[in-house]
């Protein structure tokens, strides 16, 4: 039973010396109201599904699609036991969220008959075993969360069964894999796609996993866009020539000299307007010429903090050039960073996931990850699935779709090749906040 809410999930965990089932699943009973010393409030936007213009908004909605009554008789039911996977070396932290928000996400939700089995295992042997132990046509398995052991997922989709791992590997993403995660091509694409075609854009970015991702997809995003990619720098992840590549892809030297150039000219002169003009250009170490409109700064952290107020000290103008960032950006620690103030960047507000934030506080007492929107939004799609009693076929036809969309705590969702995709905000940062803009 949980301690927190009137419901239970079955929790079992397989050490290495320990391969065999440990029993029983938690059945999971319709919650009626109790008695709670923190009661937990309905959420108000349950997660729903969509496909224009006709709008599901629940399961007694006349508008919903209606399964063919020929449905053919020997379609695989789909399997209302769900195996969720977690190692023992995810990060603990984590672990205990993701757990703490599937039993958030079943109580406010009002998921209904569902067996939620939750296994734990530490090698890839093992998490064979918990597969082909739970291996039946219908299965619904959740995880893993990292790559490392999601590679070996799609041996198994010849059995009829569906995954949907947290990984972030893109490759991953095929034939019964499902991938939920927060991907940089899709935040890119998205930012890219609201400039107008006056825009030239210039690519900064970090010498690691991260910035050579952003930088192998911004080539095929960019031409989905009216703006042009004009130039790009990179700089080894310890920063140790960061500014060396600020004053490259600024042009800072060529600038100064231009700068230097035009003050020795005005000095020769002694009338008054050249003057004037002298006084004025002294205020500056550079010219304001740049190739460039706007700067992605496609790095994360504390990097991110460190590298973003070296822009302006080299004399790119964040009240000329307008900084971006991707997704990672969303983070209250860089609203407040003044070089940061005006920059945009492709997300959804926070006021849609500010009630799930304030409810997991106050139930669980501790800080809601931002990445635990992703188990519940999980929750809200299968809950749609199982209420809908959608057999494994339809369940694939619906995932691969691209027309439906789920409506999420992070926005408007859908699966593209296999991966998570949303529809997304451009946000602004000002004043330690961030607003939509588009």
């Amino acid at each position: 039973m949980s301690s927190k809410l009137p419901i239970g999930v079955a929790t079992i965990e397989r050490p290495l010396t320990i391969l065999f089932i440990l029993y029983i699943f938690t059945f999971i009973i319709s919650c009626t109201p109790v008695n709670l010393s923190k009661q937990v409030p309905k959420n108000p936007q349950k997660n729903i599904i969509t496909e224009k213009p006709v709008i599901i908004k629940s399961t007694n909605n006349k508008k919903i699609e209606k399964k063919e009554d020929t449905q053919v008789k020997d379609n695989i039911v789909l399997d209302k036991k769900i195996i969720v996977l977690f190692a023992n070396d995810d990060d603990p932290k984590t672990t205990k969220q993701f757990i703490n928000t599937f039993e958030l996400g079943i109580y406010n939700l009002e998921v209904k008959n569902v067996n939620l089995q939750i296994e734990f295992f530490e090698t890839d042997k093992d998490l064979k075993n918990i597969i082909e132990a739970n291996l039946s046509p219908g299965i619904v398995f959740v995880g893993p969360i990292q790559s490392k052991y999601t590679k070996m997922l799609n041996k198994y989709c010849n059995h009829k069964v569906i995954f949907f791992s947290f990984s972030s590997q893109s490759s991953l993403a095929k034939d019964c894999v499902y991938l939920l995660n927060f991907f940089p091509k899709n935040e890119l694409s998205q930012l890219l796609l609201y400039l107008n075609d006056d825009a030239k854009v210039a690519l900064l970015y970090p010498e690691n996993e991260y910035g050579y991702l952003i930088n192998s997809f911004i080539d095929d995003v960019i031409f989905e866009s009216s703006a042009i990619l004009v130039n790009r720098s990179s700089y080894k992840g310890d920063l140790s020539n960061v500014r060396d590549s600020i004053k490259e892809l600024g042009k800072y030297e060529q600038r100064k000299y231009e700068l230097n150039r035009q003050k020795q000219i005005l000095s020769t002169k002694k009338d008054e307007k050249s003057k004037k003009r002298l006084k004025k250009l002294e205020r500056f170490k550079t010219t304001s010429d740049y190739d460039f409109t706007h700067i992605l700064i496609a790095d994360y952290g504390l990097n991110l903090l460190q590298v973003a107020p070296l822009l302006p000290y080299y004399d790119i103008d964040p009240n000329i050039v307008q900084f971006m960032g991707t997704g990672v950006i969303d983070d209250k620690t860089f609203f407040y960073e003044p070089s940061l103030q005006g920059a945009i960047f492709p997300g959804v507000p926070e006021s849609r996931r500010i009630n799930l934030i304030n409810n997991y506080i106050e139930i669980y007492e501790e800080e809601f990850l931002r990445i635990s929107t992703l188990p519940y939004d999980l929750i809200g799609l299968l809950n749609f699935i199982y209420s809908n009693e959608y057999s494994f076929d339809d369940v694939l036809k619906l995932l691969n779709n691209q027309n439906k969309k789920f409506d999420g705590i992070d926005g408007n969702f859908y699966f593209k090749k296999n991966m998570i995709a949303r529809d997304l905000n451009i946000l602004q940062i000002q004043n330690g906040n961030s607003f939509v803009i588009n």
